[in-house]
């Protein structure tokens, strides 16, 4: 569909002059008119026209695209530098920052050294602490095991002492005695009665 000049100005985003331009140059057969008189656009004039009207459009934009360039790559170039700066004083500090973290760490292991150390001492000491008591109640019963043995000896001898010393009694209440009548075997039983030691006490 054929276009006015105003608007293939307006796609074109150029100067209607621009289009007026380059419609004159255009060969007689690419230019038509409408049925007032108006100059009109046909595909193929159009297409010419584009074409010459884009690349200077082109050229400018290149050319203002280099000086845009060139202004952001120095801004590029300086913000990378900064970020280069930045990145360092960032590896320093973490650097600084490891190396106090690993002093504390060989600290801290020194300090589990030393602790398991004192443990492993503590329950050394425990153990011994543990095999002493047991030889002291081996040694305790034992002792009490004598003391039982030498009471039990104790009053075995006090028994036999006391024994001894009521048979000696009862003989000499013996001899004093002369059985009256000539039963001796009447007398002999009671004599057995008073030898027996529950009466001794």
């Amino acid at each position: 569909m054929p276009k006015t000049i105003r608007e293939l100005a307006d796609e074109l985003k150029v100067s209607k002059q621009t289009i007026q331009y380059h419609y004159q140059r255009l060969p007689t057969k690419n230019q038509q008119k409408d049925s007032q008189g108006k100059n009109m656009i046909s595909l193929t004039a159009e297409r010419i026209i584009r074409d010459k009207v884009a690349k200077p459009l082109v050229a400018k934009g290149q050319q203002i695209g280099g000086k845009k360039e060139t202004k952001d790559s120095k801004e590029n170039n300086e913000l990378i530098f900064t970020l280069r700066r930045e990145i360092e004083e960032l590896k320093y500090q973490l650097d600084k920052q490891l190396a106090t973290k690993d002093q504390q760490i060989s600290s801290k292991d020194r300090q589990l050294d030393q602790l398991t150390k004192l443990i492993d001492q503590q329950q050394q000491l425990q153990l011994a602490i543990v095999a002493e008591n047991r030889q002291l109640k081996e040694h305790v019963q034992k002792l009490s095991g004598f003391v039982g043995t030498s009471k039990s000896n104790q009053k075995v001898q006090s028994t036999e002492n006391n024994s001894i010393q009521n048979k000696g009694r009862d003989d000499k209440q013996g001899k004093k005695k002369v059985p009256q009548s000539g039963n001796i075997q009447k007398d002999a039983p009671k004599n057995k009665a008073h030898k027996n030691w529950w009466h001794f006490w």
